[in-house]
């Protein structure tokens, strides 16, 4: 919102305390609308429906976010399709585990404000917005901080890794390969 605003300011070029308040005002609004709106967009490309609405907008801040330079709303979509094809080989809830799979990281919209492990605070969160158990345990147990109770919680966690590892998906250092022997 700082950069937006300030952006303005400068083209506008009136700089002064209730030009200030005003765009800072409009800007907010602005990137509240981006934030639902690509919460929406996400969950409707994925096909997850039902989510509360807070939840929707926790998963549109993510499109802000970023873990390794990977964008983590790109990277959660992500996520959720591979759950949904490995749940599916493996004849497992498809629902749930593209479900989790869109959730799992979720904690990282508000780990800069919150103490703790993303994966624990996002399983948190999920609790408070009614996310049934077992997709709260998905999301807890991505990262072994709990104990994985399904299959769908190790799928999550196997989504997640590939996910992250796959070429393109992190910048590779200089001089360095993206596999290693």
């Amino acid at each position: 919102m700082a950069k937006i605003s300030l952006e303005r300011l400068i083209d506008d070029g009136r700089i002064h305390p209730a030009r200030i308040e005003e765009i800072v005002s409009k800007v907010s609004k602005e990137v509240d609308a981006t934030i639902k709106e690509a919460g929406e967009q996400a969950t409707f490309d994925v096909g997850v429906h039902g989510i509360n609405q807070e939840l929707v907008k926790l998963i549109g801040r993510l499109k802000y976010r970023s873990s390794y330079a990977q964008n983590v709303l790109q990277h959660s979509k992500e996520v959720s399709f591979l759950c949904g094809i490995m749940a599916a080989e493996l004849g497992l809830n498809v629902k749930q585990a593209k479900r989790a799979g869109l959730l799992h990281d979720i904690g990282k919209a508000v780990d800069h404000e919150v103490e703790g492990p993303h994966a624990l605070i996002g399983a948190d969160i999920a609790k408070r917005y009614g996310v049934s158990p077992a997709v709260v345990n998905c999301i807890a147990s991505h990262h072994a901080e709990a104990e994985s109770e399904s299959l769908e919680a190790i799928i999550v966690e196997a989504a997640d890794a590939i996910s992250g590892a796959r070429p393109g998906a992190r910048p590779v250092p200089a001089g360095r390969r993206w596999y290693s022997y």
